[in-house]
This record gives structure tokens, C-alpha cells and sequence, in this order.
């Protein structure tokens, strides 16, 4: 029975056995904005994955590894690397995406990704991109908090390297003996 949010747990036993299957994925929508320290919940994890038959076999080990029941039919709309397929019969709501709206290719997408605590989730500035072309309600009344959260995410990513230089530069130079 699919939890009613998504939760840490989940993200660690999908991370597990996707790594050990070797497929290939970020972590997109609310769940990535969530992984990236976004204080929200939601109900699914949404995950880009590459249009690659190979890597589409091995997430179809995995989440049957993982506990969903897949119908014939889901198999199939997986291994043809549908565009979205939705996975509702195991311990939490999946979303598989493969072309979501507002970004231009997974290559690309995966080019900006970081590597959040162990979990590879999609830009924010991505994030944001494929909620706001997306359109449905639901993802536009998300976005001015996803921008202001995206202020706020990648000043604390730029304060580390501003901390260092402002040090470094606080600093005497050295002087050569004389």
C-alpha cells in the first residue's frame, strides 16, 4: 500500500537497488526539489531517465525488485521508454519520465545535475523549467516558492567558495626572507 508522501527511506531503498541494477536516473519534480533541501512533501517520486532499452530493463528488475507489481502492459510502455508511465501497484507512488515537459534532453539535463548526499537529482533551475511548461495548476502554484527556494539553494551553494576566497584574501601575503 503506497505511503501518503514520499519520504527519506524511500529515496535510499530506490537509490540501493538502482544502483545496484546500474541504471541510470535523476530524481525530478517535487521529490528532486525535496532531495535538494526544499521544505515541502509530496505524494510520488518522479524520476528522468534516459530513453536507453537497456537501462529500461534494468529499472524494470529494479522497482519489481523494489516490490511493484507491473502488468504486461507497464513492462512494455517501460522497456519502449514511454513518456511518462505511472507506477501505482508497490510500496510508494512512482513516476518514470522520460521526456518531461521544458527540458531538452536528458544528456543535458544530467550535464547540470548535482549529487545530492548520495541521490542524482536534477537541476533546480530544471526543476522549475519543466514544472512551469508543464502548465497544470498544481505545478504553476509551486513555482514562486521553487524560485524563492532556488535563491536561496544556490546562494548557500556559492557561500562555501566565497567563504574560502574571502579568507584567503583576509590573509597577509607571504613575504620572501630577505
Amino acid at each position: 500500500m503506497p505511503t501518503s508522501k514520499f519520504t527519506p527511506e524511500q529515496a535510499v531503498e530506490l537509490a540501493a537497488a538502482f544502483s545496484k541494477h546500474q541504471v541510470d536516473y535523476l530524481f525530478l519534480g517535487k521529490s528532486g526539489a525535496i532531495l535538494l533541501g526544499y521544505p515541502s512533501v509530496t505524494q510520488d517520486v518522479d524520476l528522468f531517465l534516459p530513453t536507453n532499452r537497456a537501462n529500461a530493463e534494468r529499472v524494470v528488475t529494479a522497482v519489481t525488485e523494489l516490490g511493484f507489481v507491473l502488468e504486461p502492459e507497464i513492462v512494455r510502455k517501460i522497456i519502449a521508454c514511454a513518456d511518462f508511465v505511472q507506477l501505482k501497484n508497490g510500496p510508494f507512488d512512482l513516476d518514470l519520465v522520460h521526456a518531461p515537459d521544458g527540458i531538452e534532453s536528458y544528456d543535458a539535463a544530467k550535464a547540470r545535475s548535482v549529487l545530492q548526499d548520495g541521490f542524482p537529482v536534477t537541476n533546480i533551475r530544471d526543476i522549475i523549467a519543466s514544472k512551469r511548461a508543464s502548465g497544470r495548476q498544481k505545478d504553476l502554484l509551486d513555482l514562486h516558492l521553487l524560485e524563492q527556494f532556488r535563491v536561496e539553494y544556490e546562494r548557500r551553494q556559492t557561500r562555501p567558495i566565497e567563504t574560502a576566497l574571502d579568507k584567503a584574501l583576509e590573509r597577509p601575503f607571504p613575504t620572501s626572507p630577505s
